[in-house]
């Protein structure tokens, strides 16, 4: 005889029946998308009244990584999965050091492609890795669209435990509200298009969250020059491309005299725009650079150069 496997009653909005879709399945194909693209313009919206929130967790965990820290992301299903994609796509784009973020996924690397069975609900499990890989004055973001996810609440308590700063990504603002941590950021999407799919709304909602903390941390950490890329790697074709055009649009100078520069910074996109800007040679502006912590426009004030 099977013996059927406990069953919680998740209490969230996300659950909830959608009154604006139920008749989701007798309706024309362009009038489900109508309908499920109505859904979604509401997100930016819900993701907009936490913002204040969410710039008290970027603040600490720029002042993390500042001090020599990491930060943490630890989610389960998709929220584990979008944590993933953040963290994967921030060193191409901002060349961050290997282990400044770190993505924890219930269930590990498999559960990125295939669903682990109740990894989710392993609260010990979460606990366990953040005790292992987190230490004192790290920043760990918590996402979960329930509020409620074993393994994620896990991870946090035990992250507090061993004096890591702490935040949590919910979209059920009553459920967050009774989690222990420094920061909750409460993204309110409501009931879903299709009840308890939390891929959709919620899911969008903690996408636009991670793009604008991490790319927030970043210029906070002076990985942009004005609103270009200034620390990116150039690992092809296009991104080579990429940073001439950065350089040109940054000095208004030739992509010959560009070109000249980068060649002169040894592929140093930084060393050539500070060494272009202010007039120092290349080996000047590295140190500049150096002394700056890596701001550009802070290397720029030490050699008393204008920013344009």
């Amino acid at each position: 005889m099977t013996v059927p496997q406990q069953a919680v009653y998740v209490d969230s909005p996300t659950e909830g029946r959608n009154p604006r879709t139920m008749g989701l399945d007798t309706m024309p194909t362009l009038e489900v998308l109508r309908v499920i693209n109505a859904e979604d313009r509401q997100v930016p919206a819900a993701v907009g009244a936490a913002l204040p929130q969410l710039a008290q967790a970027v603040d600490l965990a720029a002042a993390a990584l500042q001090q020599g820290h990491k930060v943490h992301y630890v989610g389960a299903g998709t929220s584990g999965r979008l944590a993933s994609l953040d963290v994967a796509e921030l060193a191409p784009t901002f060349n961050t050091p290997a282990g400044w973020f770190v993505a924890h996924h219930a269930g590990g690397d498999t559960a990125l492609r295939t669903a682990v069975e109740n990894a989710e609900d392993d609260s010990a499990a979460g606990a366990a890795e953040l005790t292992r890989d987190a230490e004192a004055g790290d920043f760990v973001l918590g996402l979960t669209a329930s509020g409620r996810t074993p393994f994620v609440l896990g991870a946090l308590a035990a992250s507090r435990r061993i004096g890591a700063t702490t935040a949590l990504v919910s979209n059920n603002p009553m459920s967050a509200r009774t989690v222990d941590v420094d920061v909750v950021i409460a993204v309110d999407t409501g009931p879903e298009a299709v009840a308890g799919s939390t891929r959709m709304k919620a899911g969008t909602a903690q996408k636009l969250v991670l793009t604008a903390f991490s790319t927030a941390v970043m210029v906070k950490l002076g990985r942009t020059y004005s609103n270009l890329m200034v620390s990116m790697r150039a690992t092809n074709a296009k991104l080579r491309g990429r940073t001439l055009r950065i350089l040109r649009e940054a000095t208004g100078l030739s992509t010959q005299e560009c070109s000249a520069a980068l060649m002169a910074a040894h592929g140093d996109l930084k060393v050539a725009l500070v060494h272009l800007l202010s007039g120092v040679d290349s080996e000047r502006a590295a140190k500049a650079l150096h002394e700056a912590n890596g701001h550009v426009r802070n290397a720029l004030d030490v050699l008393g150069a204008a920013a344009r």
